[in-house]
């Protein structure tokens, strides 16, 4: 069975900030590799896509209503600080996962818990109510689709693709509303068939798979792989596999080139070779990664 392993801290945090000389992109380790890049991963959500900002209001709610109703007596402000404290340690993993440990939580507290998938069918049902007004302006055209995508997405990924680097896309949302997203902000085409999702099979997928296929079934070696992620399990799996990891500390409601320290610090730990909030720097990057800068 294919599982998304667990956080572990395994790169110490740097005493300074090294950014490239012009920017504000951080370096944390070095890159080095032989060649151009030639295949790179992206996660989805956070990464690329805004389009479901603000699902932390809706998990976190929906598991402490879950815990009250088992009796307990701790407060709502305990419950919460439990609840946010493992939803955000299991962020990067598929959703299957926080709800695996909302059914532990509540069958620690004496309860009968339901099967973790229709948890997660009550949360997704929960965030679609929040997002659809945003799918639908996307469908309609009142909103631009760059107004829902990280700063400079789009030019990051026309500007590797112009240079024939290959994209892939992997994500821990179920595979078709991922697909769906993808072409509500005109980015689909950037990966065509190489999307990459959460199956109704948990050990159908990870994104550990991907970058195992991506490796085995090219010419492509782990130095010529790059990946960005504003998730753990991404940067953990490009640094093991020897790619290059880009961690993407994207602060997703304030937007503005902010960086998330939370996400920062997380990424790093991980193994993250470099640090952005967005790709509003995607010329600088694009030179970092092919050794021009």
């Amino acid at each position: 069975m294919t599982t998304e392993t667990d956080f572990r801290s395994r790169y110490p945090q740097p005493s300074t900030r090294d950014l490239h000389p012009g920017t504000a992109i951080e370096r944390i380790r070095p890159i080095g590799r032989p060649g151009f890049p030639r295949a790179a991963l992206f996660d989805f959500d956070g990464t690329l896509s805004l389009i479901r900002e603000g699902w932390p209001d809706v998990m976190i709610p929906m598991m402490v209503g879950e815990l009250r109703s088992t009796g307990t007596s701790e407060t709502d402000d305990e419950l919460t600080h439990l609840v946010s404290t493992f939803v955000h340690e299991l962020t990067g993993k598929q959703t299957i996962y926080q709800m695996i440990r909302l059914a532990e939580e509540i069958r620690r507290r004496g309860g009968a818990p339901r099967e973790p998938a229709d948890y997660k069918r009550q949360y997704h049902d929960a965030l679609t109510a929040r997002i659809t007004a945003r799918r639908e302006d996307l469908r309609s055209g009142r909103v631009s689709p760059d107004a829902w995508l990280v700063p400079g997405s789009r030019e990051l990924l026309e500007g590797l693709l112009v240079r024939g680097v290959e994209l892939f896309l992997a994500s821990g949302t179920d595979l078709p509303y991922v697909r769906e997203e993808a072409e509500l902000l005109g980015i689909a085409h950037c990966f065509g068939p190489r999307i990459y999702g959460a199956l109704e099979q948990v050990e159908a997928f990870s994104k550990e798979m991907v970058i195992r296929q991506i490796l085995e079934s090219s010419s492509v070696r782990p130095e010529h792989l790059i990946g960005f992620g504003d998730g753990y399990v991404e940067i953990d799996n490009l640094a093991t596999y020897g790619a290059t990891a880009i961690g993407v500390a994207s602060d997703e409601r304030h937007r503005q080139g902010r960086i998330d320290p939370w996400k920062r610090e997380r990424l790093i730990s991980v193994g993250a070779h470099l640090i952005v909030a967005d790709f509003q720097e995607h010329r600088p990057l694009i030179d970092l990664l092919f050794g021009r800068g």
